[in-house]
């Protein structure tokens, strides 16, 4: 097992032990992770409020997601230069910061990680008889209009997830991007986000491009897709390639089979000073050092969002284009976050509206045609057009 939940006494809590054996089978590591800190919430709380797990009933899950709204984060460490922006919003990316609560993504996704628990327990017929964790249906019956052709999938919401509002994609726009890009310290970090800005991969994806993965005649990388580990290539622009070549060069040999991206320090783990393979808390820090520079909270994922909308307002390029590049497996995911309208030009175009009609109300009235009174014209029309 990739991941345990160990009770006070340092074994391991069977019931989530056996749940996420089942789990792996079915999932990638990293989300067994995400189910085993769900989990371990979920167990100290019934630990707190002193109900058996198969016991447990709505309240319970109620009151665990009104605590989680109202509590603050454990943190290993207590904010300093972060203290005083937790929670607001960036006046250069206008993108808003992290507070120290719980966001209603982490809530939603705690009450999606206890629903499975409890369907696997229910399913094998071991655990309780109803899931704590109900679906709000709206008195429909479920799978009313269901097409026999399609697979059944699960319908309602969970009824104590917190309304999440729906933001549009984090762009870079050019003269910040090129601010970015100028406050990186070697041609390692320019040759990631000169790739990433081009390929719209995922910062995990990009961090996993082995020597084998990278095509220098045609230019393009081969990543491995996060959801289910596929192989894509992805094209990717020359400058990038420019950039992790003169990375290369300092590298020094690298075997095909090694991964693409190295510490730029030594460390000693024990085995004699060596470079080591980037992980994403290096590339994390990577972005927090030109943040601090900048007074930015740019992310990773800010470059694919801004790949993503420049491709989509190609005109040469359709939305099937943009939906293989990002590795969507549905259009619509595509065309619900990126088919926005610009939100600058937007602003843009309604300032010229009102500055146009400024202008109009401030030119003189048309002269009235003879045989008619101005002022009977205002009273029938309401005023003249201009």
């Amino acid at each position: 097992m990739p991941w345990l939940v160990l009770d006070p006494e340092g074994g391991p809590v069977e019931p989530i032990r056996r749940y996420l054996y089942d789990f792996s089978a079915r999932n990638r590591p990293g989300s067994v992770r995400s189910y085993a800190y769900g989990l371990l919430r979920w167990w100290r709380w019934l630990r707190a409020v002193g109900v058996q797990w198969d016991k447990a009933s709505p309240a319970e899950v109620r009151d665990l997601v009104l605590w989680l709204r109202a509590a603050e984060k454990p943190r290993n460490s207590p904010r300093r230069t972060s203290a005083a922006t937790a929670g607001k919003f960036n006046p250069i990316t206008r993108k808003r910061n992290l507070g120290d609560g719980y966001e209603p993504r982490t809530v939603r996704h705690s009450n999606s990680v206890v629903r499975s628990f409890y369907e696997f327990w229910i399913e094998i017929g071991e655990g309780p008889l109803l899931n704590p964790v109900p679906l709000d249906r709206r008195g429909r019956r479920p799978h009313a209009h269901h097409n026999p052709l399609e697979p059944f999938r699960a319908e309602g919401k969970i009824r104590y997830n917190p309304k999440v509002p729906r933001s549009r994609p984090r762009e870079i726009p050019d003269e910040h991007w090129k601010d970015l890009f100028g406050a990186m310290r070697s041609n390692r970090d320019r040759a990631i986000l000169a790739l990433d800005i081009s390929c719209a991969a995922r910062a995990s994806e990009i961090l996993g491009i082995c020597g084998v993965d990278v095509d220098w005649g045609d230019q393009l990388v081969r990543v491995r897709r996060k959801g289910n580990d596929a192989e894509q290539w992805l094209p990717a622009s020359p400058e990038s390639f420019v950039w992790l070549r003169l990375y290369l060069a300092e590298l020094g040999p690298l075997d095909l089979n090694d991964p693409v991206w190295w510490t730029l320090r030594r460390r000693d783990h024990g085995d004699g000073l060596r470079r080591h393979p980037m992980n994403y808390d290096a590339l994390r820090a990577v972005l927090r050092r030109a943040n601090k520079l900048l007074g930015t909270n740019y992310t990773m994922h800010d470059l694919r969002h801004t790949a993503a909308l420049r491709m989509s307002r190609d005109e040469s390029l359709s939305l099937r284009d943009v939906q293989t590049i990002l590795g969507h497996a549905h259009l619509s995911t595509t065309a619900d976050i990126y088919l926005i309208e610009d939100e600058a030009q937007v602003i843009r175009r309604v300032a010229e509206h009102l500055a146009e009609r400024e202008d109009r109300a401030r030119q003189p009235l048309p002269p009235v045609a003879v045989g008619y009174e101005a002022a009977d014209l205002a009273v029938l029309f309401g005023g003249l057009p201009r």
